[in-house]
């Protein structure tokens, strides 16, 4: 199961026109969403596959997602009494914004934990294990029968696989709270139960969910950006929801991370910080609860990253959080969507491009045994794009329709589309393009910060982050006044 020891197939060459992909990409979203068709002819996207090694289209997924973001920023420009202004989403650009590289003080943190990654299983098949987190490691290394700790040895763990079948230990593990993912080829993982759950759902879903009156958008102030005084919570932690709620603050919201105090966080939580107020606040005790329903109360956008059902039991579902402040927009992020078999499963961008087929097929591209994994984490990336568009979508129709909202968007759905986008013949022959030339310094809570500037740019209000990054808890749980 998952071996790619028998290449069968020849890589499929698909027929594609790189110039328009990402412009139709925009288009069926944007049409998805009920937007007005108006504003599609104030959007510019210039660059075409390949812009990074890979056999799919990476490059138009980062620039379509990161577009729709920006076009809907746009509109709430406009809906807010201002002319429309033109976006432009350069190709590379947005690419290179979706490897999140970037630097403190001159050094390059470490993206992964050495026990993190693809191994071998002693039936043939392949399994990747994530253990950026250390009770992930250690768990995973105690269900191996191997040292908890750091001392333990990717050598190990290859050997106490060699035990292992990959479905096996996929389902073993996620039955005790684990994040592991069995590599599947794309046939393997369409004929799963949740693979057919996924081709249900839509994208980016928008769901009205409770009856709330329209409530007006901010009055501009000076020097206003399309987000000006929009308050936005952010429950997220791991990449795609933080990247969704960096990319509102880009456009001028006032994004406040709410992070618990006892929760580990990566590095990456440097990068995505940017723009971002930061409060503690412990969900598991009553004043943490007390905190955070007075800050729903004022807010406009309600963005969460837990586990389906997770926040229900806390008293902050969509349905509680729309009776604590209805007309409010709620975003959810999930790995695998919300309905099937694998709706409370954990996963992360590596493990979902392992588990619905993407390692397999960028192998069987390059002609080669070993898993191949895409080369940056664009599901992630592309999700929270997708979740600030969602999110902004839900925003303007509130305030024309009214009611509460429920914006929807899962890693696994966000594959689904990469896949539909077609295929690159040439891609794995482009070379990996430097980022230094990209890189813009500034001041930080953590230190001086190298990072790749938002790569939407907008004709009257420039995109970027008015707050530097900083360590969880560096503020008070109050929103600013102006």
């Amino acid at each position: 199961m998952g071996s790619l020891m028998d290449l069968r197939a020849p890589f499929r060459r698909a027929n594609i026109n790189r110039e328009s992909l990402s412009l139709q990409a925009l288009q069926r979203l944007w049409e998805a969403s009920g937007l007005p068709q108006e504003a599609l002819a104030h959007v510019s996207l210039p660059g075409c596959d390949p812009v990074l090694p890979s056999s799919f289209a990476v490059g138009a997924a980062a620039q379509a997602s990161l577009a729709s973001a920006a076009l809907a920023a746009a509109e709430l420009w406009h809906l807010r009494g201002r002319e429309r202004q033109h976006v432009t989403v350069e190709m590379l650009h947005a690419a290179q914004e979706c490897r999140g590289f970037f630097s403190i003080n001159g050094v390059t943190p470490s993206s992964w934990d050495k026990i993190s990654g693809l191994y071998p299983c002693g039936d043939g098949g392949w399994v990747r294990i994530h253990a950026n987190f250390a009770h992930h490691r250690d768990g995973a290394l105690a269900l191996l029968g191997c040292p908890v700790g750091e001392g333990t040895t990717r050598e190990a763990v290859t050997q106490a696989l060699q035990r292992w079948k990959a479905l096996e230990f996929e389902q073993v593990a996620a039955d005790a709270g684990l994040v592991v993912a069995a590599m599947r080829s794309f046939d393997q993982w369409d004929a799963h139960p949740q693979a057919q759950a996924l081709a249900q759902q839509p994208l980016v879903s928008i769901e009205r969910i409770g009856e709330a009156d329209p409530r007006p958008l901010p009055v501009f102030t000076a020097e206003a950006r399309p987000l000006s005084d929009i308050r936005v919570l952010d429950l997220t932690r791991i990449i795609a929801g933080p990247v969704a709620g960096r990319t509102l603050a880009a456009y001028g919201a006032d994004v406040m991370l709410v992070n618990s105090p006892h929760l580990p966080n990566i590095d990456n939580i440097i990068e995505t910080s940017q723009g971002k107020l930061s409060v503690h606040a412990d969900l598991d005790t009553a004043d943490g609860r007390i905190t955070l329903a007075g800050l729903l109360r004022s807010a406009h956008i309600f963005v969460q990253g837990y586990r389906p059902g997770a926040l229900e039991g806390l008293g902050f579902g969509p349905e509680q959080a729309a009776q604590l402040r209805p007309g409010i927009v709620y975003v959810s992020l999930s790995a695998y969507g919300p309905q099937g078999p694998w709706a409370g499963r954990r996963g992360f961008d590596s493990l979902v491009q392992t588990g619905t087929g993407f390692n397999w097929a960028e192998a069987e591209a390059a002609g080669q045994v070993q898993p191949k994994p895409l080369p940056m984490q664009i599901l992630d990336y592309a999700s929270g794009f997708l979740m600030a568009f969602g999110a902004q979508a839900a925003l303007a129709r509130q305030a024309t329709e009214g009611g509460s909202w429920h914006v929807q968007v899962s890693l696994a759905r966000t594959a689904q589309w990469l896949r539909s986008l077609g295929r690159i013949p040439d891609g794995l022959d482009c070379p990996m393009p430097a980022v230094q030339p990209l890189l813009q310094t500034s001041a930080s809570g953590f230190g001086t910060l190298s990072a790749v500037p938002h790569a939407a740019q907008f004709s009257v209000t420039p995109a970027g982050w008015s707050r530097p990054s900083v360590p969880p808890g560096s503020d008070r749980a109050v929103w600013p006044f102006r």
